[in-house]
């Protein structure tokens, strides 16, 4: 069972809530040079359609601060009015200084405490942009990663912990390093005047168990909105695999507001697959349903032809592509659960359990595909157009079942 969600203070980024009773956020961000306006725009674009509700971009130099402004303007003209986060580091105070339209043009700012500034410059130019941030009316996300952690901070706590008569281990002196680098900046952003309704925190590792123990910390001692993501996930698979152990763990626990699949693309690869493995993985738990889920049997020696297989990719291909003019005009068809099975053992019964479902013939059975509706049989397929013609029935079955009217 869920534990109960733990109920953040909420934040708005743009038109969007992030944190209290809202749902969990899908967030991503660009890997294209902020610089090249027209390439940021696009793949800013390709993620907000893919349903990325927020997407950050690097802003590093003064070419990349200047670009902002027609970034979103850019957006603007294609309709797209996803909030923009800027990620902002060793700099950042100078470029939102010296760039106004940028610092309006962004609707959060990202500050990493750990090299915001180095010794005395800290505090100095971590205020200089709580104070932007409260000119602007921006809300800022606190974001501590383990590669660029405050090393005044962790010394620290090692120092005193070796002082102890019986030492923690060095990791999890590491992990209240991490918190405190959070808790302790989003303090000093409210005692310089941002209001706690302002302030998302994010502690990101790269390992499972080191961010799940790192987060059910900060839920625990702070009251504010998290962002959740494993940072450095890898590529493919692993990249998957590993943030979606870590972050299914602590939102079965309810915690956590925002989500980012921190993937590392193939050479040239989409960036949208972390947006659609952040609403898979929300969807999956049942927090938050994005698409129809399509169910397809694995396969086995029942299912030698790969008729299945391909039907169920079709299907999935389909829905996709149709959801964008689905979700105008028939609310709720994200909720439409399909079954693409392969043989006589389970087919028949899975698709009863889905809202339509079809059950394909394995090897040696009879060249016959009966189609399940609401849980009833409702009519057997048979030939070579049995793709095609269950396209039509699944359309036909979301106009009937959403349409308005």
């Amino acid at each position: 069972m869920m534990s109960a969600r733990r109920v953040s203070i909420p934040v708005k980024v743009g038109a969007v809530t992030v944190g209290g009773t809202a749902p969990v956020v899908v967030q991503s961000m660009t890997n294209t040079d902020t610089a090249d306006a027209p390439g940021t725009i696009a793949q800013v674009a390709a993620l907000a359609r893919a349903g990325s509700e927020l997407v950050r971009i690097t802003v590093d130099r003064p070419e990349a601060a200047a670009a902002v402004p027609r970034i979103r303007d850019g957006l603007r003209k294609l309709g797209l009015t996803v909030p923009l986060i800027g990620d902002f580091h060793y700099n950042g105070h100078t470029l939102l200084t010296d760039y106004p339209d940028c610092a309006v043009a962004l609707d959060k700012y990202r500050i990493n405490p750990g090299n915001v500034g180095f010794k005395d410059k800290r505090d100095r130019q971590f205020t200089e942009i709580i104070e932007l941030a409260l000119e602007h009316g921006k809300p800022v996300r606190i974001g501590v990663n383990w590669g660029s952690l405050d090393q005044d901070l962790l010394t620290r706590l090692m120092d005193a912990n070796a002082k102890l008569p019986d030492p923690s281990d060095a990791r999890l002196v590491m992990h209240e390093a991490i918190v405190q680098s959070g808790v302790l900046s989003a303090d000093l952003a409210v005692k310089i005047g941002l209001p706690q309704d302002r302030i998302i925190i994010s502690a990101k590792v790269s390992a499972v168990q080191d961010l799940i123990a790192v987060y059910k910390m900060l839920a625990i001692r702070c009251p504010y909105a998290l962002h959740l993501g494993l940072t450095e996930a890898g590529m493919g698979s692993k990249g998957i695999v590993a943030s979606s152990a870590a972050m299914g763990i602590l939102l079965q626990q309810g915690i956590g507001d925002t989500i980012r699949y921190s993937l590392t693309p193939e050479p040239g690869g989409d960036r949208t697959t972390e947006v659609r493995a952040a609403q898979e993985l929300l969807q999956t738990m049942g927090l938050r349903a994005f698409i129809p889920v399509i169910a397809a049997c694995p396969g086995c020696g029942r299912t030698t032809s790969t008729v299945f297989q391909e039907l169920a990719r079709d299907i999935e291909v389909f829905v996709r592509e149709k959801m964008p003019e689905w979700t105008k005009v028939y609310p709720g068809v994200e909720t439409l659960k399909v079954a693409v099975m392969g043989c006589i053992v389970n087919g028949p019964g899975e698709s009863k359990h889905a809202d339509i479902g079809i059950s394909l013939p394995g090897t040696g059975e009879s060249p016959a595909a009966p189609v399940f509706i609401d849980g009833k049989k409702a009519m057997t397929l048979r030939g070579a157009g049995i793709g095609a013609e269950f396209k039509e029935i699944v359309e036909g079955y979301v106009r009937r079942r959403y349409g308005v009217g």
